[in-house]
C-alpha cells in the first residue's frame, strides 16, 4: 500500500516510524514533513490546506490511504473533499468529515454535544460582541479562576485562566471586540474552572465500534512548576500513573462510551481519532475538550507504546472491523521531551544546526520543527524535536530522554527539566 500523512510535526513524524514498520506499506510519502520524516518516507512540498495540490500528489503517488494528522485541513473538509471528487473518493481518509470536525472547530458546539448526551464538563455560557454585558454577568456569577475559550481554532493558544475578575472582563472584551485570537475569537466560552488533574484519552473509531489506545499526560507550559505561557507542549508520559483501572472504567462509561452512542444518535459520520481532554476532579473524569487528531506531543508516547501492526488498525477502522481488532500494547512506561527554539512560544530563530543526533542510542527522536539546509538537520519551528524514551518507570524512561538530550545541541537550545513532577 502506498501511504500519505498530512503534517509537518512530531506527531506526523512519529505516524511516519510506526506506519513505516507495517508488513503491508509499499511506499510513505509525508506532506510536507520535516527532515526527521524524510529519512522515513519521501517528503512531498505543499501546504496542508491546498487539497487540489493534495489530490495531485494522492492521484500521482496511487495513494491507498491518506492519514490526516493536524485539525486545519479537516475542520476545512478535506475527507469531503474526498468523498465529493469521482477520482478520489476510493481512496480512504483517517480523519473526520467537517461536520463532525466542528467538536474541535468549535467549543460551542462540543460542549452542546456533550450536554446533549449527558458527558460531564464544565458549566458554561457562550458570548459574542453582541451580549458582552450578559457575558460579563455571567463572569460574575463564577468564582475564580475565570475561564475564557475562543470558540473557534487557536493553534492551541486560545484558552485563558484569570484569577482577577476585573482581568477576565479585559480580556473577554479584547478577544470579543479586538480579536485578540482572530476570528477564533469571535465567539467565546465561557466556563466554570474545574480543579483537578488533567490526563488525556484516545480513541480510534470508525463511528460505531472503538479501540482505546494508552492514555498520555502532556505538560503546556513553557516554564518549569507549570508556569509561563502555554505552549503546543512541552512533553508527554504514558501512560497516567494516577488513571488506575477503576477510573478508566469510568471515563470509558462515562465519556468514551456516550460520546459514539451520541455521534450514532445525531447521525454525524466519523472515522478517526477522537483526543479527549480529561480533567480527574475528586477521582471523577470531567471532559474539558474534544481534538478530532491525536495530540501532539502526546503521540510521541502513544504511539510507541503500540506494538500492533498500526497500518493494519487503521485498515481496521476504515472498513468497519475494529470489533474483532485486539490492540497489542507495551507495559513500559514511555516519556518525551521537547526540545524547544529559545524565545518559544515568543518570538524564536531558524536555522540553528542541530548537532549530535546520530549519538543518540537509547531513546527515538521525532523531529517537529526541523529541516535540511546545505546537507545539515537546522531547526525551523518553535518545537523542535521530541526525545522519546521506554522505562519500566516513567523516571527510568525520562532519565533515558535527559540522557540522550545532553548528547543533542542548537544554539539557544530549550526543555522542561521537570516533567513528571505532579505525578
Amino acid at each position: 500500500m502506498n501511504v500519505l500523512i498530512l503534517g509537518s510535526g512530531g506527531r506526523e513524524c512519529a505516524f511516519a516510524w510506526k506506519i513505516a514498520q507495517s508488513k503491508h506499506l509499499s511506499k510513505l510519502f509525508i506532506a510536507p514533513g520535516n527532515a526527521g520524516t524524510a529519512e522515513i518516507g519521501e517528503n512531498i512540498e505543499m501546504n496542508v490546506n491546498d487539497f487540489d495540490a493534495i489530490k495531485t500528489a494522492a492521484l500521482n503517488h496511487r495513494i491507498d490511504l491518506v492519514v490526516v494528522g493536524p485539525e486545519d485541513p479537516l475542520v476545512r473538509g478535506i475527507h469531503d473533499f474526498f468523498l465529493a471528487d469521482d477520482t478520489l473518493r476510493h481512496i480512504p481518509v483517517i480523519g473526520p468529515q467537517k461536520f463532525a470536525a466542528q467538536l474541535e472547530g468549535s467549543k460551542e458546539f462540543a460542549k452542546e454535544f456533550m450536554a446533549k448526551h449527558d458527558i460531564p464538563t464544565a458549566k458554561y455560557q457562550s458570548f459574542t460582541i453582541d451580549n458582552i454585558d450578559q457575558g460579563y454577568a455571567f463572569l460574575e456569577s463564577l468564582k475564580a479562576p475565570y475561564v475564557l475559550k475562543a470558540d473557534g481554532l487557536a493553534g492551541g493558544k486560545g484558552v485563558l485562566i484569570l484569577n482577577d475578575l476585573a482581568e477576565a472582563k479585559q480580556e473577554l472584551k479584547e478577544m470579543l471586540g479586538h480579536q485578540k485570537f482572530g476570528t477564533a475569537s469571535a465567539k467565546v466560552v465561557i466556563e466554570e474552572f474545574l480543579d483537578g488533574i488533567e490526563l488525556s484519552s484516545f480513541v480510534l473509531t470508525n463511528g460505531e465500534d472503538y479501540v482505546v489506545l494508552p492514555n498520555a499526560k502532556d505538560y503546556k507550559r513553557i516554564g518549569e512548576g507549570d508556569t509561563g505561557l502555554n505552549t503546543g507542549g512541552m512533553g508527554a508520559i504514558s501512560p497516567v500513573p494516577f488513571a488506575d483501572d477503576t477510573f478508566l472504567k469510568k471515563v470509558e462509561n462515562r465519556v468514551i462510551k456516550p460520546t459514539i452512542e451520541g455521534l450514532k444518535k445525531d447521525k454525524i459520520p466519523y472515522v478517526g481519532f477522537i483526543f479527549i481532554g480529561l480533567i480527574k476532579v475528586n477521582n471523577e473524569p470531567y471532559v474539558i475538550e474534544y481534538n478530532v487528531r491525536m495530540g501532539d506531543p502526546e503521540t510521541e508516547v502513544v504511539l510507541p507504546r503500540i506494538k500492533s501492526d498500526f497500518l493494519e488498525l487503521l485498515l481496521a477502522t476504515y472498513f468497519k472491523k475494529l470489533h474483532q481488532y485486539k490492540l497489542d500494547i507495551d507495559d513500559r512506561y514511555a516519556t518525551t521531551v521537547m526540545l524547544v527554539a529559545g524565545g518559544y512560544p515568543e518570538a524564536y530563530a531558524k536555522g540553528n544546526e542541530i548537532k549530535g543526533l546520530d549519538k543518540v542510542e537509547d531513546s527515538v527522536l521525532f523531529h517537529a520543527g526541523t529541516t535540511v539546509k546545505n546537507n545539515k538537520v537546522v531547526t525551523n519551528g518553535g518545537r523542535v524535536l521530541a526525545v522519546t524514551s521506554y522505562g519500566e518507570g516513567f523516571r527510568l524512561a525520562l532519565e533515558k530522554s535527559y540522557n540522550s538530550i545532553e548528547k543533542i545541541h542548537f544554539d539557544q537550545m530549550n526543555f522542561r527539566r521537570d516533567l513528571g513532577f505532579d505525578l
